[in-house]
């Protein structure tokens, strides 16, 4: 069985295209490293830049990607174009039904 996450990434100054461009081959990346699953990832878009995925780890998935060397090298390019948010610091987190543009690559 998976594990379904959500993820909030901020855009740092001028890097949003580059950050869109990690996030479309976010999740196949993850899959063909045998860590996500087959599972429809979500991208929506936020208020300031920020961005949010869901996507399904495979079990497993998340403490194997803590060891592996290639996904480190892409949480460091992650790192260079966005800071992580929590949730709970968007704006629409605070709606009773928060609602987020949807991003279609």
């Amino acid at each position: 069985m998976g594990r379904m996450v959500i993820v909030a990434y901020r855009a740092k100054p001028g890097c949003r295209d580059r950050l869109l461009g990690l996030l479309e081959d976010h999740v196949p990346f993850l899959r063909r490293h045998g860590l996500a699953t087959e599972r429809k990832p979500l991208l929506m878009e936020a208020r300031r830049d920020v961005f949010v995925e869901v996507f399904e780890w495979r079990d497993g998935g998340i403490d194997r990607a803590h060891e592996d060397p290639d996904v480190q090298r892409l949480w460091d390019r992650y790192a260079q174009v966005c800071d992580y948010v929590p949730l709970k610091e968007l704006p629409e987190a605070a709606e009773m039904f928060a609602e987020f543009n949807p991003v279609d690559w």
